[in-house]
């Protein structure tokens, strides 16, 4: 029989060893939190508020956008409560649920990159029908499965999270609550808890990345078949953000593996680092990419930010 020692709370960890520099560190970190707000924030504002912007590729940038707000709003107020006021006592019912949102917002950044793979395929393979394909109605349901798919996957080891003991160290490794750290703290059989997640990451982000790197290969097919030069250009062009937003999500992800597969002998610190890069680098990206290489998401933020001047 199990001897359960859930009562004592879970001990979130900042930067080891540099404690005395938390209160520095915070700087940069919550530069980046606003910025990733105020970025995402300003795109979901503009997507709602002009109308020019009512279509599929938006929605889908939309989602993505909200996504990683949600990715920000879930990790910020632990680290920031650990690096300015040393509280690292967090509730394993808190813990749960954080961790829970963190790896399912994961999952939905994946099926969103393939999602926005699919609008551009169609909108590149099949012109004349992309908004008939493409409804809102179609939008909505790809946007619901996206969430139901990632929700559903996550919950088996989320749950079984409960019914473990704890009777190891209490400590986390992060500023935040990831499955994979509060196993390591429970004692018992937590064989389904290693394995399934695995099964999870090649179900799921690695094929969606498959499927996104096919669909290019038809739509490089496509563009390639068309005649004029210009019109190539044109097209490839309406893909260089996707593009940009699937190699910032995929290269994080493949970094942050290659740390914790082959980086066993690295200092904790690049551990830590390497997890922030993937959980702030894409949301902080996402903004800029978009607002760098799409007109419209210019031309928005241009007449938001000149809109007080002109009443002025």
């Amino acid at each position: 029989m199990w001897l359960n020692t859930t009562v004592s709370p879970f001990l979130l960890t900042g930067f080891p060893g540099m404690e005395k520099a938390h209160h520095w560190i915070s700087i940069p970190l919550l530069v980046v939190y606003v910025s990733i707000i105020l970025g995402n924030g300003t795109l979901l504002f503009l997507i709602k508020d002009d109308h020019s912007l009512h279509e599929p590729m938006y929605y889908f940038l939309a989602m993505l956008a909200a996504t990683d707000l949600g990715v920000t709003l879930t990790t910020m107020p632990t680290v920031l409560g650990v690096l300015w006021l040393n509280h690292r006592e967090i509730g394993h019912q808190v813990c749960f649920s954080q961790a829970y949102f963190i790896h399912t917002l994961s999952i939905v950044e994946s099926g969103v990159l393939l999602a926005m793979a699919y609008d551009r395929f169609i909108a590149i393979r099949n012109p004349l029908r992309y908004t008939s394909i493409l409804t809102n109605t179609k939008v909505m349901k790809i946007g619901i499965g996206v969430l139901t798919r990632a929700g559903l996957s996550i919950m088996p080891i989320i749950i079984r999270l409960h019914s473990f003991p704890y009777c190891h160290s209490h400590v986390l490794s992060h500023a935040f609550c990831l499955h994979q750290d509060v196993i390591k703290l429970a004692c018992a059989d937590i064989t389904f808890n290693r394995l399934y997640p695995v099964v999870v990451v090649f179900a799921m982000v690695l094929l969606d990345f498959l499927i996104i790197f096919f669909s290019y290969i038809l739509i490089l097919k496509t563009v390639m078949g068309i005649a004029s030069g210009e019109e190539r250009a044109k097209a490839l062009n309406t893909c260089v953000s996707h593009i940009c937003c699937i190699l910032v999500f995929y290269v994080t992800v493949v970094g942050l593996t290659f740390i914790h597969r082959f980086g066993k002998h690295a200092p904790h610190v690049v551990h830590i680092t390497m997890s922030y890069i993937y959980f702030l680098f894409p949301p902080f990206m996402n903004p800029v990419i978009y607002s760098i290489k799409t007109k419209q998401i210019q031309s928005g933020i241009v007449r938001l930010f000149s809109l007080p001047n002109s009443r002025a």
